[in-house]
């Protein structure tokens, strides 16, 4: 019978936790090594706090156990017959404190505690050879323990190292003594032509040469002209898909740098300690299995040793995997000027094993538009989840849909592969036909037999009764206590914060987006290839730059300069976006597909861009505080309208055409205006209506296109390349994907536009 007494419940404790807690830590780096690779995959918060916690736990846990275990005279009684084993769990520790591959620092700033984690495994070090000494009263035990505790100071030298290497000042340093000599991706925009398509080997193969070339980058390099140029010309003739592929597999690679082990093992003596490590393990479990008489230990330690030691060889065994079909084994083999026996070798390896390069290529998926009557198809990023190389996803975030709690709407719906593989089996087994026979016999039985008229009637009576009994004045009431209970307990931003997080919209990236931004930013390289101030004006622009493109002197267009180049960048931004809802949901369907691509685009982009806006603030960094109190003071003005309006939540269409229609002589001066509150509402408004004015296609054109200059100005000059470096752990954003795009047309202020010039450190 189990004591549940004080003193038994301490007496479970002390024989249980110490086992328990070391078979979480080899529990943690298992999840660590299988699903930490997963959070470049996915912006999903829960998965990202999930890798998290796990990467928190993995060093407490191992720490808590070695801590355990020095304080021997507590357990002598509890582990009397297994105290050598004591001596040998130490060194597992040291493996499971050396981490897995696959992370070793979940934020930059971990890296830069490179020194504290090399500092961290002398007192780790010095507590296990303590342990050895002092535990272990014979040597039975002691090769083993030997053998572990080489393997891991192997495996603790080996983070420490890549932690030293992806440290900034570490990164800016190699740089710097080290310029890339590689430059053979200068000739290769000699044999691209128009409609060549990279295969997969090439996308890996370029997209390391200008992550070497540009990785300077992450810490504010300055990069000379050739460099610019070479860069610029094999962009210029690549398709939108391809440069998009290339980008993927760039990103990838700064992940890789940042935060796994990738650069240490891709490495001859990294390669060389890995098998040492390796061996040492299987020699130390033989030589356990073979020569340590077990019998005298008690047979659930045993059991645990021999979890620890297949658990060490099984998550070096699926690193070894990963390892081998990562990008960076692809790039090792796929050098195509190698002509030797061995470059041959090496070449034909590649090729077969490019499928996992296939499973990872990004995959479209034809979609209909939800919205569209016309029958207008996108094609949408479908990559499945396990082998994304980013979220591959569009968030956004509607100020008209917020205000009236409205659910986030959806253009496309994406089915996942095993959601086609079940519609397949289900219509391959005429499932989906017997369903459909049932679902009209049950409509036939409850229309023959008067359901729907009795169904009908209670609903009337149940609404009478609502109406009499005041139901609605009762939750109505309900509500206003409720809130001012929040703002009492001081949980309004929570609140706030959770409400905003419910309304947002998530859209996969459409291609036709995609090669929409592409051609406006190859456009635009083009007209300030070797003008410096026109990079810097494309670079800073707030939409002017598209209105001075389209609009001419005395046109209409004119007018709309001021709502760009006379106000702040959030101002801007905050301007174009309720004038972009305002049309949006006061317009109907257009009729060609270009102007309805063009409507779909801007939609997209604007909310897109209130997103990082409300959501990302660390990425719009220089406007994110006073852009908070325009957005409060503009939502408190359009509640107050609706209020007097008497608009019901959800009625978007109606509350946008009230805030078009309403009569512009309540509008307040604008210097009380700028006195009183930072409202853009009406502002946003008096845009909507000059915009209004334009034809439907030159209006969804020239929005879409502000838009595109929006995006850009932020990827350049509001978000900065630390932000943007961030970014690729935890999902990836597609501004940084048009950050890395601008680079390589020549767009920002890390290039020296004239000739002549090298690379130097950025002041």
């Amino acid at each position: 019978m189990v004591n549940f007494s004080l003193g038994g419940l301490i007496k479970i404790f002390y024989t249980w936790n110490l086992r328990v807690a070391i078979l979480l830590s080899l529990s943690i780096q298992t999840v660590l090594l299988l699903f930490a690779p997963f959070r470049k995959g996915t912006g999903h918060k829960l998965i990202t706090l999930f890798i998290w916690l796990a990467y928190l736990l993995a060093h407490w846990s191992a720490t808590y156990c070695v801590g355990v275990i020095s304080e021997n005279q507590s357990y002598t009684a509890v582990y009397a017959g297994n105290i050598e084993l004591l001596a040998l769990w130490p060194s597992f520790l040291l493996l499971h404190l050396g981490g897995s591959d696959t992370i070793t620092s979940f934020g930059l700033e971990d890296n830069e505690l490179w020194l504290r984690h090399l500092l961290g495994y002398v007192f780790q070090a010095v507590a296990a050879v303590y342990i050895f000494f002092m535990v272990l009263p014979n040597d039975s035990v002691s090769i083993p323990t030997i053998l572990l505790f080489i393997a891991g100071t192997i495996k603790y030298v080996e983070r420490t190292r890549a932690l030293y290497l992806g440290s900034l000042d570490k990164f800016r340093d190699s740089m710097l003594k080290k310029p890339d000599s590689k430059v053979e991706a200068k000739v290769s925009a000699q044999r691209l032509h128009s409609g060549y398509s990279l295969d997969y080997l090439e996308v890996v193969h370029f997209a390391y040469l200008y992550f070497n070339l540009f990785k300077g980058f992450i810490v504010d390099l300055i990069f000379s002209f050739n460099e610019r140029e070479q860069s610029r010309a094999f962009f210029d003739k690549l398709s939108p898909e391809d440069a998009l592929r290339i980008i993927e597999v760039q990103l990838n690679f700064i992940y890789g740098v940042l935060h796994t082990k990738i650069r240490v093992m891709h490495s001859v003596f990294g390669c060389i300690f890995r098998f040492i490590s390796f061996g040492s393990i299987v020699a130390a479990l033989s030589y356990f299995y073979f020569a340590v008489d077990k019998y005298r230990f008690v047979g659930i330690d045993v059991g645990i040793t021999y979890t620890l030691f297949l658990g060490a060889i099984a998550q070096d065994v699926v690193a070894l995997f990963m390892l081998v079909f990562s990008d960076w084994t692809f790039v090792a083999l796929g050098n195509h000027k190698n002509v030797s026996r061995l470059g041959e070798i090496k070449s034909s390896i590649a090729a077969t094993l490019r499928w996992c390069l296939v499973l990872k290529n990004p995959q479209w998926q034809e979609c209909h538009a939800q919205h569209s009557h016309r029958g207008i198809k996108h094609e949408v990023l479908a990559t499945p989840f396990l082998f994304r190389r980013w979220s591959g996803s569009v968030s956004g975030h509607s100020l008209i849909r917020y205000w009236l709690k409205a659910r986030p709407s959806r253009v496309h719906k994406v089915k996942s592969c095993l959601h086609l593989a079940c519609e397949n089996i289900i219509h391959y087994l005429g499932i989906d036909q017997l369903i459909q026979n049932k679902k009209t016999a049950i409509y036939d039985f409850i229309h023959n037999h008067g359901i729907g008229r009795i169904i009908l009637n209670i609903a009337n009576i149940t609404n009478k009764a609502v109406q009499f009994l005041h139901i609605s004045k009762i939750i109505s009431l309900l509500g206003f206590i409720t809130m001012k209970l929040i703002d009492l307990l001081g949980l309004a931003d929570i609140v706030d914060k959770i409400r905003i997080n419910a309304s947002l919209s998530h859209q996969p990236l459409t291609k036709e987006l995609w090669v929409f931004i592409f051609e406006e930013i190859k456009r635009k390289a083009r007209f300030a290839a070797h003008d410096a101030e026109a990079n810097k004006r494309i670079c800073s622009a707030k939409g002017e730059g598209t209105l001075q493109e389209l609009g001419t002197e005395g046109d209409d267009l004119v007018k709309l300069m001021s709502y760009s180049a006379d106000v702040s960048y959030d101002e801007s931004l905050l301007l174009w976006h309720i004038a972009t809802q305002l049309l949006y949901y006061t317009t109907e369907e257009v009729a060609d597909e270009k102007t309805y691509n063009a409507r779909e685009f801007s939609k997209m982009l604007s909310d897109y861009m209130l997103y990082l806006l409300v959501l990302k603030p660390t990425v719009m960094n220089s406007v994110a505080s006073i852009a908070k109190i325009r957005l409060q003071d503009t939502s408190a003005e359009a509640e107050r309208l609706f209020k007097e309006k008497s608009i019901k939540p959800k009625e978007v269409k109606k509350a946008c055409e009230s805030i078009l229609n309403m009569d512009a002589s309540i509008e307040l001066p604008q210097d009380v205006k700028e006195d009183k509150t930072k409202s853009v509402l009406f502002d946003g408004r008096m845009l909507a209506k000059e915009l209004e004015k334009l034809e439907e296609e030159k209006k969804w054109d020239l929005v879409s296109k502000v838009w595109v200059e929006l995006l850009s100005s932020a990827a350049a000059s509001q978000c900065s390349v630390r932000t943007h470096a961030q970014q690729v752990s935890i999902g990836g954003e597609l501004i940084t994907f048009v950050w890395v795009l601008m680079t390589h047309f020549g767009h920002g202020g890390q290039f020296h536009i004239s000739n002549g010039r090298r690379r130097a450190e950025k002041n």
